[in-house]
Order: structure tokens, then C-alpha cells, then sequence
């Protein structure tokens, strides 16, 4: 029977994974990392000599444990003769320890379908995390906004999700009741969605010389529809990874798409790209940024196969090329405009000492 330690022994993970575990003493010695245990496939602290005295849960493999293992590879490590689990290889840097998302990515590991092997989830673990981290930040953005009608009954009703198609991204099919809005109900309606996850965008301004940096890069989806011209003009964006903040990701994109700092960000409307039939949600800012010549080169991370061109331009002519249709990327159409109304009262902001710091959120 193992004995679960660190953060496999927090409650929340117990209660989906050994409900029927019972306390067992402790282990001594202390643990190091396990900021991205059950976040991350490499998450789980070591435990390490020293003084301290960890608390362990006896259980017995239940299936839920078993796949749940199996999908993180954890194995037992014995010490002075006790089997335990829940431990592993540190993630370098990692952050605080989130419990809840961590729970709620057990969650959905353990609702995947049976037949998915354990090594094909552990592969698309990066994005699962991140989807259920889009989804919490969700729920703690909106909780003032149920899904009720005035007279308190729901609006909808979602009777299952399934999920035919995973790979890097995924799509779902959700079978779902809508009521409508003379007061009837709809018959079953069946929605697909293409799963992504929420991203942030951000484009670099520099106020003193009046210039932004744009970049440039291969994009699949005009390349499928037939666009002769797939490489377009857009801001520096990218996934924010599940344990970070939206603030966060904005800042190491633009260090990875482009090698500059950004020091402050100013967020413009976030908001749905295209929510008829894709999950995403943007996280829109403005990046102030010391953008001078010869500050635009080529970026991107090559484990991940990017290959980025940075421009820089004037604001006034990114303004004359969004209003002329030659702007053909939403998020940067949308920044672009927003900026050409909003430019001269941020310049006064930024001259009163302005921060242009949005509050920081909790990093789901």
C-alpha cells in the first residue's frame, strides 16, 4: 500500500484520487520544488535530508490513483522501508503551488476516455492544464454572472461534452438545451468547439519615439484557406500557460518572440476573437517598451519551431495601414485603433507617474 506525501497528500487531490486514505504518520525530511505537481508532467518535489516531519496518507491503489500515476509516471520511492508516492524531478523555477488547479486537472485527466493511453495524455498535458486554467480564470472573472433567467431557472443546460479529436488542440462536442428567449426551450443541439485555451497579446509601443514593433510569421490557418499571403503583420502573442497570470505570459512572449523588455503594460479590452465556435479568450495589451534602431530582429523559439521577423514602425503609419484594410490580423487591428484613441491619454498617464499596471490576478 503506498503512501502519498507532498502535494499528492493535500485534500484536494486525495478526495479525487484516494478518498479512503487514512493518516499514517510522517516521513522525516523536507521537500524541494513541487511548484507544478499534477500541474506539469516534471512538477513533483524530491524529498531531501533534513530536519522537518511530512505528513503521509496510506491508501490503497484505487483505479483513479493508478491511471493517475500512470499519466504523471510516478513511482514508488521507497524510504526506511516505506513505499512512497508523490514524489519525482523538480520543474526548474517553478512557481507557489496551486492546489485548486491541480485538483481541477485531476479532474479532467480522469474524465478523458479510458481507451487514451497513459503516455498520449501525459503528451498533451501542457495543453489540458492550460484549458482547465482558462476555464477557472473563467469562473473567477464572472462570478457574479449565472446562467439564469430572470425568474432564477438556467438558460442553458449542457447534457455532455465529448471530445473526438485531441492533439496539440482539441475540439469538443457539446449536446446542450438552450432556452430561448419567448421562454420555450430548445430541442438538443449539438455545438463544436475548437479548444485553444486563452492567449495574450501585446503590442509594443514606445511612446518617446512614437514607433511600435510588429512581427511577422507563418500562420496556418490563412495558409489552409488559400491566402497567398499567410505571413501576416500581428502583435506579439501566445499561450498563457497553465500557473501563470496574463501579465505574466505578455511579458516572457515578448522576450521570446522578440528579445525585447516590456516595462510597463497597460491592458486594453480583452475579449472573444471568434466565440461562435472557438474557445479562446485574449487577454489585449499595451506594452511600453524603449524600442530604438536596430531593436527589431529575428526571435521565436526553435523548440517550438517559430521563426519570427520583428518590424518597427511609426504609430502613425501602423493607424494609415489599419484604416487603408491592410491590417489583417484582429488583435492587432483591434490594438491599433484602440491606441489611436487612447494614445495622447496614456502619454499624460505616463507623464503623472502612472503605473499602467493592471492589478495582478491569481495565476491559474
Amino acid at each position: 500500500m503506498p503512501l502519498l506525501i507532498g502535494p499528492l497528500a493535500h485534500p484536494l487531490l486525495r478526495a479525487r484520487l484516494a478518498p479512503q486514505a487514512v493518516e499514517a504518520g510522517t516521513v522525516a525530511g523536507r521537500l524541494r520544488g513541487g511548484g507544478m505537481a499534477g500541474i506539469a508532467a516534471r512538477g513533483w518535489p524530491m524529498l531531501e535530508p533534513g530536519q522537518g516531519a511530512l505528513p503521509v496518507w496510506r491508501t490503497d491503489w484505487t483505479p483513479a490513483l493508478r491511471r493517475y500515476a500512470a499519466i504523471f509516471a510516478l513511482q514508488l520511492q521507497e524510504r526506511d522501508g516505506q513505499e512512497l508516492l508523490g514524489l519525482g524531478e523538480p520543474a526548474e523555477d517553478a512557481p507557489e503551488w496551486q492546489p485548486d488547479l491541480a485538483a481541477a486537472i485531476a479532474g479532467r485527466l480522469l474524465d478523458l476516455p479510458k481507451d487514451r493511453s497513459a503516455e498520449a495524455v501525459r503528451r498533451r498535458l501542457p495543453m489540458i492544464a492550460t484549458w482547465v486554467a482558462s476555464r477557472l480564470r473563467a469562473e473567477a472573472e464572472n462570478p457574479g454572472l449565472p446562467h439564469v433567467g430572470p425568474d432564477g431557472s438556467p438558460r442553458a443546460r449542457i447534457r455532455s461534452v465529448a471530445e473526438p479529436y485531441a492533439a496539440y488542440f482539441s475540439v469538443e462536442e457539446i449536446r446542450l438545451e438552450q432556452r430561448r428567449n419567448d421562454g420555450g426551450w430548445t430541442g438538443p443541439l449539438l455545438r463544436a468547439v475548437f479548444v485553444s485555451g486563452d492567449a495574450t497579446v501585446v503590442l509594443p509601443w514606445d511612446p518617446q519615439r512614437d514607433r511600435v514593433m510588429l512581427i511577422d510569421q507563418l500562420r496556418a490557418g490563412p495558409l489552409a484557406r488559400g491566402d497567398a499571403q499567410p505571413w501576416l503583420y500581428e502583435t506579439v502573442a501566445g499561450r498563457i500557460d497553465a500557473g501563470e497570470t496574463p501579465e505574466q505570459a505578455a511579458l516572457r512572449e515578448a522576450v521570446e518572440e522578440t528579445g525585447i523588455a516590456i516595462s510597463r503594460l497597460i491592458p486594453a479590452p480583452h475579449n472573444y476573437p471568434s466565440p461562435g465556435a472557438v474557445a479562446e479568450y485574449l487577454y489585449l495589451y499595451l506594452g511600453i517598451a524603449d524600442l530604438p534602431d536596430g531593436s527589431a530582429g529575428l526571435g521565436g523559439l526553435a523548440s517550438e519551431d517559430e521563426d519570427i521577423r520583428a518590424h518597427l514602425l511609426p504609430r502613425a503609419e501602423l493607424t494609415r495601414m489599419a484604416l487603408a484594410g491592410e491590417i489583417r490580423n484582429g488583435p492587432l487591428l483591434n490594438l491599433t485603433l484602440w491606441l489611436e484613441l487612447r494614445h495622447a491619454a496614456i502619454r499624460e498617464e505616463l507623464a503623472a507617474g502612472g503605473s499602467g499596471l493592471p492589478p495582478s490576478g491569481a495565476g491559474v
